[in-house]
């Protein structure tokens, strides 16, 4: 029998049962398809959204895991950098001045001055600036001597154990035209500890 051959107002739904195999295949299908589309309708469609989501989110916290793989895996050479950088900050920190060294390392700085040949015409230390976490004094000073005198000066000062620089630098003929003057603020520091000193 063909599906084309039964007549549906005949059919009874009372009595599903009795009814024709193709008309029951049909009706299985329709069902079928009906139960599929509500399914789709009132869950199906969510779950879809909700994997979207969640694919989105795998990628997120895949990046994310690659980019802490590479940052564990560079541990070690982290804290070897780290263990470095503290020896060379210990280090430089030696090379300031305590606080009590202040008074040596002005008298090495004119010393220095003195056995290049120079005249010291001011030796002035102004008040002492706090920064975050270190101090300096800043030193006027104006000399007076030859051109190669001051070279030995300048090399002198930068060759001193403790750190020393030399600013705002100005060489000019003397008022007599004998010879040449510098003026420059040299400037020492120190490391202030937790209780500032």
């Amino acid at each position: 029998m063909n599906l084309s051959e039964i007549n549906l107002s005949e059919l009874d739904i009372n009595e599903i049962g009795v009814w024709p195999w193709p008309a029951k295949a049909a009706v299985i299908i329709v069902v079928f398809a009906l139960v599929v589309a509500a399914g789709w309708y009132f869950d199906w469609q969510n779950l879809q959204e909700e994997l979207e989501e969640v694919q989105a989110q795998e990628q997120q916290l895949r990046t994310e895991f690659e980019t802490k793989q590479r940052r564990a895996a560079a541990l070690d050479d982290y804290k070897e950098q780290l263990a470095e950088m503290e020896e060379s900050f210990g280090a430089m920190l030696r090379q300031l001045p305590s606080r009590v060294e202040v008074a040596g390392l002005l008298v090495d700085i004119s010393q220095t001055g003195l056995s290049a040949g120079l005249e010291f015409e001011l030796f002035r230390p102004q008040q002492t600036q706090e920064q975050e976490f270190y101090a300096e004094m800043p030193i006027d000073i104006e000399v007076r001597g030859g051109y190669h005198q001051f070279g030995r000066f300048v090399s002198g000062v930068a060759n001193l154990p403790r750190i020393v620089t030399l600013h705002d630098v100005s060489i000019s003929r003397t008022e007599d035209g004998g010879g040449l003057a510098m003026q420059a603020t040299a400037r020492t520091y120190w490391y202030l500890d937790e209780g500032g000193e």
